[in-house]
């Protein structure tokens, strides 16, 4: 009976190493994956025989086996390689954090171009963009701050769009409390609107206080801007404006038009902009042409100023 028992014993220990053994050179074997997997909602059954039809040499072991690794994540997740073994993939599942995509907004792009770059890189529609920005975002543009942005693979439209603006404002926020030691919008964004224009006219961040004084010393003469950067908003953002562009456009963007201010910024600001818009130049300057260098040439009286157009003529 002893003898029996011990056999039982002897072939169950034998059965188990066999198990162990076959179950460690089976999660060896080598798989091969793409770098970037979507995982569907659902049980470790599903996810299993998604990635199976999709390709990856997974079969119904799997789901058994996924289970001692935890529970399966959603989404799109980053495996971090191409090549790994199955133990490897299974724990990847289960643990590997979210695929993630670089997107940047560079100072002076607008709302209409960055979105459409976000439609094309994200594969997201550009209609529930506008309108998720619509809802969330209280000017037209100006509003999200430019930055580089690292994005979840698969975030919704209006989750994305909330993001960047939620952040965005609290950096607006952050900075006029910074200037001004309280954070009133309505007044902050006639300061990014200012800002917005000198993002566009000037040439580097040296110029910035200049073109801010001009702006402000055109305004408190009531003269119109007469700028080229305020028609620079929307899609026309990278537009050249010509005399043509300046007699149809009917906007309250035409600054050759109409005296003041844009109704709301033209684009995005850099900190650099905001601080000109806030703190110009001390001089008296109306007038700046741009030089033959790059930079401007900036004048007191208009006489001056046709001299220096005339000498970038030249």
């Amino acid at each position: 009976m002893r003898s029996k028992i011990f056999k039982i014993a002897e072939w169950t220990i034998f059965a188990v190493v066999i198990i162990i053994l076959s179950l460690g050179f089976y999660l060896v074997q080598p798989v091969r994956s793409s770098r970037v997997l979507y995982l569907p909602s659902g049980s470790g059954a599903t996810i299993i025989s998604y990635l199976h039809r999709n390709g990856l040499d997974l079969n119904g072991l799997d789901r058994y086996l996924l289970r001692f690794f935890g529970y399966p994540q959603q989404g799109w997740i980053d495996i971090g390689t191409e090549h790994l073994s199955k133990a490897d993939l299974l724990y990847k599942i289960t643990h590997a954090k979210a695929a993630m995509t670089e997107i940047t907004l560079i100072p002076g792009e607008t709302r209409e171009l960055f979105l459409a770059e976000l439609s094309t890189k994200l594969h997201l529609d550009k209609r529930k963009l506008d309108a998720a920005y619509r809802k969330y975002a209280p000017y037209p543009d100006g509003v999200i701050w430019p930055d580089t942005y690292y994005i979840p693979i698969g975030i919704s439209e209006e989750h994305l769009i909330y993001y960047l603006v939620n952040r965005s404002l609290k950096r607006h926020e952050t900075l006029a409390k910074k200037f001004f030691g309280i954070y009133n919008q309505k007044k902050w964004f006639r300061y990014v609107t200012i800002a917005s224009i000198i993002q566009k006219e000037a040439a580097d961040e040296k110029e910035m206080p200049l073109v801010s004084a001009v702006i402000y010393n055109r305004l408190r003469k009531k003269m119109p801007l007469q700028m080229d950067g305020t028609l620079n908003y929307g899609k026309y953002s990278h537009t050249k404006v010509t005399k043509r562009r300046i007699m149809g456009d009917m906007t309250h963007f035409n600054t050759y038009k109409y005296r003041g201010l844009p109704p709301y910024p033209v684009g995005s600001v850099s900190l650099a902009a905001l601080r000109a818009a806030i703190k110009p130049a001390g001089t008296d300057y109306l007038y700046f042409v741009k030089g033959k260098n790059g930079r401007h040439i900036f004048t007191k009286r208009y006489s001056s100023h046709l001299r220096a157009i005339k000498s970038v003529n030249k």
